[in-house]
């Protein structure tokens, strides 16, 4: 009889225990019905894949322009950390593939009062899970009960036909960022306003980013000249070069309040004028650009 109790004490403290397990653990994940992938796209710089958590936040896949248009992923949270953790990341297996077991893919660092970051190549796995069908789940401690886990759900439905489009976004992305054309030195022919082949490129990707990028504060140009064709000659001749590439910018939509332009001539040259090579180096133009 005694065995008989023991037995059934202990069943009931299992169900018990299990149950209190069970409801210890909050679930945030969109359902089938409720599921929305969304691109965002505003200019060539920046690609968004976003993906509404219900009651929880926002999952966000950003890519920006850059030569290699890497990925990062943001778990942008309503309610952000109280202190410092780990959040635990998970491939999980739809229900439909019952019997299918969880496969680990990171760690994610949760700083206090931050949202949660990774990098390219995690963010690339999530992806790549999404796509096959997987929900990738992060589980963590909460910061707010300590009796109670935390499980945050990427839901797979609805998700193939906004990352092929997310992907073409990417695509067209522009190959470099704002780092590669913030400071740009440019060189010029001889006693003229032409600019050598490998600088018009180099204007052409500038004008390219400008046309995209509206957060610009401002532009300064500074022209230079070599010692030949005359002091007051070449003064002038900086301050036209200089207003010329002023105008083409101001062509392209840019405020031209917002670009100012200093014709130097002759003034702190970077080379010898002895010579054809540091002659050219002589002739050049500088263009600093600077973003809110």
């Amino acid at each position: 009889m005694k065995c008989k109790l023991l037995f059934i004490s202990l069943s009931v403290s299992a169900l018990v225990s299990a149950a209190h397990s069970h409801a210890a653990m909050r679930q945030y994940t969109a359902t089938q019905d409720n599921s929305n992938w969304e691109v965002v796209k505003t200019t060539r710089l920046q690609c968004q894949l976003n993906h509404e958590v219900p009651y929880y936040g926002e999952a966000i896949f950003k890519a920006s322009a850059s030569k290699n248009k890497n990925l990062t992923f943001n778990l942008d949270m309503v309610v952000r950390p109280e202190n410092y953790s780990i959040a635990g990341l998970k491939a999980v297996p739809p229900t439909w593939r019952a019997g299918m077991p969880a496969r680990d893919i990171a760690n994610m660092k949760l700083l206090k009062k931050f949202d949660g970051e990774l990098g390219n190549k995690t963010a690339w796995e999530m992806l790549t899970e999404l796509e096959k069908g997987y929900y990738p789940t992060f589980y963590y401690q909460d910061w707010q009960n300590s009796a109670d886990k935390i499980a945050v759900g990427m839901s797979s439905v609805n998700f193939k036909q906004a990352y092929w489009a997310f992907l073409q976004c990417r695509d067209e992305l522009l190959p470099y960022s704002f780092e590669d054309i913030s400071f740009t030195v440019m060189n010029y022919q001889s006693n003229s306003s032409k600019l050598t082949k490998s600088s018009q490129q180099r204007l052409d990707k500038i004008a390219e980013y400008l046309k995209n990028d509206v957060s610009i504060e401002s532009i300064s140009i500074d022209s230079y000249t070599d010692s030949y064709g005359g002091r007051w000659n070449n003064l002038d001749l900086s301050r036209k070069r200089a207003k010329t590439i002023k105008d083409y910018m101001v062509s392209l939509g840019v405020d031209e309040a917002k670009v100012q332009t200093t014709g130097l001539g002759e003034k702190r040259f970077v080379d010898t004028n002895d010579n054809i090579l540091g002659r050219d180096k002589n002739r050049r133009l500088i263009i600093q650009i600077e973003k809110m």
